[in-house]
């Protein structure tokens, strides 16, 4: 017999939130707003959404996706001769079992990456003073396949504008002008990591995961995958996980603990983890991920925004730059 209680209780998110942006992007305002509007609700309610109409061409896609393929069938060795050259430089190849995304103390993720990030540094005292860290440090590209390093350029340009685009979208959500985190941005420390969690030829150890829980640091994320089996899932604010399952053509985008904290908790950077495939398909199931991790400038102060907090939700951070909010978190993966 159904009780009342479970007949009161909310009906439980299958998967994220579908937002098409093509309003946006072909300038109409009212659909503009709705955008915004739909944005505030995913972000609030989970921190994912996919998104449709991004026009990013689909081709362009594809080769990304190839490339990034035929680079993790290479031979281990030559993988190697870009391995990533210390801890604290997200550049270059990391092996299998090199990060715990579920921290210190959690066994090793069951995934191989490669780490890129800004590709068209203009160089200057901006860009080599001591705050800047490694964040500009030069890319490690692989001489195979041999059009890796362009196609990767490219796709990381392209990538940047779309997460402007975001950027722009979320300002209006948080009824901010479109232009307000422009000047945080114009000199931002973004990542491309393309990432493969090969077949499972042997158990996982217990609790071990393509890609224990996390959150991420910066402003959104943007994630494009395969459909192979074992992959993404984002934590409800209920506490259930929530398996993220975008349609061919759409990215899945999710916004970073920097957001949750310049709105003061008002949306949530949302935990989630890349499951391993069912036992029958685990020497079969090959995925591959390409990720965008748009992050703001390195000296870009993160003060919580006035139209968030009220006398029911006063504030909650004290004010901190980026890049040393990016540190604590990237070498706690290690």
């Amino acid at each position: 017999m159904t009780t009342a209680q479970e007949l009161e209780a909310p009906e439980k998110m299958h998967n994220v939130p579908e937002i098409d942006i093509s309003a946006y992007l072909e300038g109409d305002r009212e659909g503009t707003q709705r955008i915004a509007e739909e944005i505030n609700r995913a972000c609030t309610e989970i921190g994912f959404f996919t998104i449709v109409g991004h026009g990013v061409d689909r081709e362009q896609i594809e080769e990304t996706y190839g490339v990034a393929a035929e680079f993790f069938r290479l031979p281990v060795e030559d993988k190697l001769k870009i391995k990533q050259p210390d801890p604290s430089i997200s550049r270059g190849y990391t092996p299998m079992k090199g990060e715990s995304l579920g921290g210190m103390g959690s066994a090793a993720d069951l995934k191989e990456m490669i780490d890129m990030g800004p590709v068209d540094v203009p160089g200057g005292e901006y860009y080599e003073r001591a705050e800047a860290g490694n964040h500009f440090y030069q890319n490690l590209w692989p001489e195979k396949p041999e059009h890796f390093e362009e196609v990767m350029k490219s796709y990381y340009r392209r990538m940047n504008r779309l997460a402007n685009d975001l950027s722009a979208l979320f300002a209006l959500a948080l009824d901010l002008p479109e232009t307000f985190f422009y000047d945080k941005l114009d000199k931002n420390m973004s990542a491309l990591r393309i990432i493969c969690y090969p077949e499972q030829d042997e158990a996982p150890e217990p609790g071990q995961l393509r890609g224990g829980a996390h959150t991420d640091y910066g402003t959104l994320t943007i994630l494009m995958s395969d459909q192979s089996a074992g992959g993404l899932q984002a934590k409800h604010r209920d506490g259930y996980w929530v398996d993220v399952v975008p349609k061919p053509g759409s990215y899945v985008i999710n916004i970073g603990d920097i957001m949750q904290q310049w709105t003061n908790d008002r949306w949530v950077s949302t935990l989630h983890r890349v499951v391993n495939p069912p036992l029958e398909l685990a020497n079969t199931s090959r995925r591959h991920s390409v990720v965008f991790f748009h992050q703001p400038n390195y000296d870009a102060l993160i003060e919580t925004l006035d139209t968030c907090v009220t006398p029911e939700t006063p504030l909650k951070y004290d004010p901190v730059t980026y890049g040393d909010h990016w540190m604590g978190k990237w070498m706690a993966t290690k």
